[in-house]
């Protein structure tokens, strides 16, 4: 959907630090967005705007708002973790949303960011940013951008077949014992896979170990939830070979943070099984829908994730900035 031109405010926009403003200043904006989410993604955004409101109040909050006459009508934040900034969020109120107060926000994090002399690279996965293929973003001449895809499923009507495995494993609960393993097998799977490109903890084990850590840890992908993630594992070997590991983003909504097996086993329809242990499980404690997010050009998942049942409902940009140095 097209951004929507608004007549301009009578005064003009300001940009304005968040550690100039509190939370009560960013509520009305909150509230509109955790609305948002729900209606959009079926996600329960309110522990994450908890967070927000106390970062905010604390004055520890690296981003900016977008004021138009007195009312906070958007905002950005930002983390700086090491040598790469990460965009945590971004939101416009619907009637003031365009394209051109998303990338004022945009900009001026851009800018901020850079500033910090060991900082090379920035990373943004921002589902609520108007989205299109073609839309022009600020830092374009060291831009790369990969289109995504918000899957869901169904639950009470997926089918959800067993699979013809042709590879002899053993599935069980995934448990904090698989963490180190875990994370051996994020990297080993994802190296020279687009989604290292988007995300660079998938490039390193410490970087794996950290994006594993997040994701069992903070709420930003929902609740960890351990009933429906699983592990496989080659028996002759005893090796972790596949993980499907489950968060609960509402009371009856489960997501697919992380699913991934190894090279040995790719294609050997280990992945469709560890995958359909999660929904069946998710569905059994009551989920009615399950979501994933999937890179629009990793075409073999895409199209799995197809045929199991998950339809295409939102689709967004990651954006990395680098090469902005020397």
């Amino acid at each position: 959907m097209a951004a929507r031109l608004n007549p301009a405010p009578s005064r003009p926009p300001e940009i304005v630090e968040l550690r100039r403003l509190s939370a009560r200043d960013l509520e009305p904006l909150l509230r509109e967005e955790t609305a948002a989410w729900w209606e959009t993604l079926d996600w329960d955004f309110e522990k994450s705007a908890d967070l927000v409101r106390r970062f905010v109040d604390l004055r520890a909050l690296n981003g900016y708002a977008l004021v138009e006459d007195g009312l906070a009508v958007g905002y950005i934040y930002y983390v700086l973790e090491e040598g790469k900034g990460l965009m945590g969020d971004l939101y416009v109120m619907r009637e003031h949303r365009t394209i051109e107060r998303e990338n004022l926000l945009l900009s001026s994090a851009l800018h901020s960011i850079v500033a910090h002399p060991h900082v090379t690279r920035i990373e943004s996965q921002l589902m609520m940013l108007e989205f299109s293929s073609s839309r022009a973003v600020p830092g374009a001449a060291h831009l790369s951008a990969f289109d995504r895809n918000f899957m869901r499923i169904d639950l009470r009507r997926a089918p959800l077949p067993e699979g013809r495995l042709r590879r002899t494993v053993s599935i069980d609960r995934w448990t904090d014992l698989h963490q180190e393993s875990t994370a051996q097998l994020i990297a080993a799977a994802y190296l020279g896979h687009v989604d290292s490109s988007i995300n660079d903890q998938y490039r390193t084990l410490f970087g794996a170990r950290r994006f594993l850590h997040n994701i069992v840890q903070y709420p930003g992908c929902g609740s960890f939830f351990r009933q429906a993630s699983f592990a496989a594992f080659e028996p002759s070997r005893a090796v972790l070979c596949g993980i499907s590991l489950t968060s609960l983003v509402s009371q009856e909504f489960g997501h697919i943070t992380q699913i991934c097996v190894s090279p040995e086993v790719k294609g050997s329809g280990v992945g469709y099984a560890l995958l359909r242990q999660s929904l069946l499980a998710l569905r059994d404690m009551g989920c009615r829908a399950a979501t994933l997010t999937v890179t629009a050009a990793n075409e073999g998942a895409v199209e799995l994730y197809k045929r199991v049942g998950f339809q295409t409902v939102r689709r967004f940009s990651a954006y990395v900035w680098e090469g902005f140095r020397g």
